[in-house]
């Protein structure tokens, strides 16, 4: 069984077609407006980097970052497709040292993959990688959304190009995410590949004290789009370094 992403990073902006990118991506812009985020930043956990397209067509200079190389692989190639000139850079959310943003954007359950023995270090990095004022905003799955929706459940998606099976099973403080893609070759013919996901369980109040402790201020806390976060299986935490 290979890493989270070896073989789903080139499936999977296409697997998640649902998930709104368009109406995401203006929800960012709109709040980034709102909070007087000045034009440098960073996507923290890019993936495959829809929301740092989205962001540089709209006039932001962006550098994004992820720990996996066929996420990083496959988010050039979509920027040069698109025309879209980012800096992509192989980094640990944990431990980065990137230079300093106006604002860092970590979007669609990043942290969920930082064990929380080192989530507060991973805010600290975020800390300093900030200027003075700038802008911290991360989601999380929510812990109801791990425990009630995902854990001890399978997902599937059955396309013409590629199946996707997930099983998940809850084990403490994590979901333990069992991957399989079924992947059809040119001859018609299926090849499989197996990765393992680890999403770890983050309290929100805990989630707030650490980044307090981290040295930022926490603005506000929504669920996804903004909405009410105790209706929401997403969880914006939205900070400022003072």
């Amino acid at each position: 069984m290979t890493k989270a992403y070896d073989h789903l990073a080139r499936w999977f902006e296409r697997l998640n077609d649902d998930c709104g990118y368009e109406q995401w991506s203006q929800y960012f812009l709109k709040g980034l407006s709102a909070l007087g985020a000045g034009q440098r930043g960073l996507e923290a956990g890019c993936g495959s980097g829809a929301f740092s397209r989205a962001l540089t067509r709209a006039g932001y200079r962006m550098t994004a970052c992820d720990v996996s190389a066929p996420m990083l692989s496959e988010g050039m190639r979509l920027a040069r497709e698109e025309g879209v000139d980012i800096t992509f850079v192989q980094a640990d959310v944990a431990s980065m040292r990137l230079g300093k943003f106006d604002f860092i954007l970590a979007p669609n359950d990043c942290y969920n993959y930082i064990a929380p023995a080192r989530l507060l270090s991973a805010f600290r990095h975020a800390a300093s990688s900030l200027r003075k004022g700038g802008i911290f905003w991360f989601d999380l799955s929510s812990a109801g959304k791990l425990r009630e929706k995902v854990a001890d459940n399978v997902f599937a998606d059955d396309r013409d190009a590629v199946t996707y099976l997930v099983f998940n099973h809850c084990r403490g403080d994590r979901v333990e995410m069992d991957v399989t893609l079924f992947v059809r070759r040119a001859d018609g013919a299926f090849d499989r590949f197996d990765e393992q996901h680890v999403q770890y369980i983050h309290e929100t109040e805990q989630v707030r004290a650490l980044l307090t402790e981290a040295g930022l201020d926490v603005l506000r806390t929504e669920g996804h789009l903004g909405e009410a976060a105790a209706a929401s299986d997403r969880v914006n935490f939205i900070c400022r370094k003072p």
